[in-house]
């Protein structure tokens, strides 16, 4: 399918790895020109040089807890491949879990930091040029936490929810000028997050990390009625889908890619 978006250009966050990678690999199969960026300490070059042979990509580090970064990345993109036309945040951490009464104000704010402002400074960013051209994608990473919330993790599920609002207030300020904001929910993907939270369970338990995800599934996901972790490239088609030409009338929508894990229908 033609996704009409060739020559478009795609910035994506977190994208050195898991679903953030597999969106910029569908991006570029699909014409965009894309840059990603994520932290200098990770595997940034390794996924430009996986993603190269694919089409024009560049490669930016940054960290979007810091405006002075944000600010250079930006900078960077605009002057290497132009002002993005569609932006995806992928970024973010699982941050301070536990039980609520022994989490301190530190692992709030950190993980707010990162999953909720990281967002906002970055889609600050963003929005001008989409307006003044009057076309924009922006498609944000939210989570089935954000509206099925695990007492263990209430961080990350605020950071999510927040992400649920920032969205639809962005879509209702500026989808008069064609910069359509829509968010993807996705549950328990095969990713470099869940792998070291399966490793932490099977130890834990004395297990196998197939056993510790079996029984994850059936103990802390009962909803996800195939009984499998999903695949980062199952949420970049979403995501890449958003990202179109095709997606010309979804604004502020919320596309949950979760097995049936959220057992309700609203949110």
């Amino acid at each position: 399918m033609d996704l009409g978006i060739k020559d478009r250009i795609a910035l994506i966050s977190g994208a050195d790895s898991g679903m953030g990678l597999e969106t910029a690999r569908q991006l570029l199969q699909a014409g965009a020109r894309v840059a990603i960026t994520d932290l200098p300490d990770g595997t940034l070059q390794q996924a430009h040089d996986e993603l190269s042979a694919l089409g024009q990509v560049i490669a930016v580090t940054g960290d979007v807890r810091r405006e002075n970064d944000v600010h250079r990345i930006w900078s960077e993109v605009r002057e290497r491949l132009g002002d993005p036309d569609i932006y995806v945040n992928a970024a973010g951490v699982t941050g301070a879990t536990g039980d609520f009464l022994d989490v301190s104000d530190a692992g709030w704010l950190e993980t707010l930091d990162i999953n909720l402002m990281g967002a906002v400074r970055m889609c600050r960013q963003a929005i001008p040029a989409m307006r003044q051209r009057k076309w924009g994608r922006i498609v944000l990473f939210a989570s089935e936490d954000a509206v099925q919330p695990y007492v263990d993790e209430l961080p990350y599920c605020a950071s999510k929810a927040g992400i649920l609002s920032l969205a639809k207030g962005l879509s209702k300020a500026y989808g008069a000028d064609n910069v359509l904001v829509n968010t993807v929910s996705p549950a328990f993907i095969h990713t470099p997050m869940t792998d070291a939270m399966m490793e932490k369970r099977a130890k834990e338990k004395g297990v196998s990390v197939d056993k510790a995800i079996a029984t994850f599934l059936d103990e802390e996901r009962p909803g996800m009625t195939l009984k499998r972790r999903g695949k980062p490239e199952e949420v970049a088609a979403a995501v890449a889908f958003l990202c179109s030409e095709r997606a010309s009338f979804i604004n502020g929508a919320g596309l949950r890619i979760d097995s049936g894990s959220v057992f309700t229908i609203a949110g």
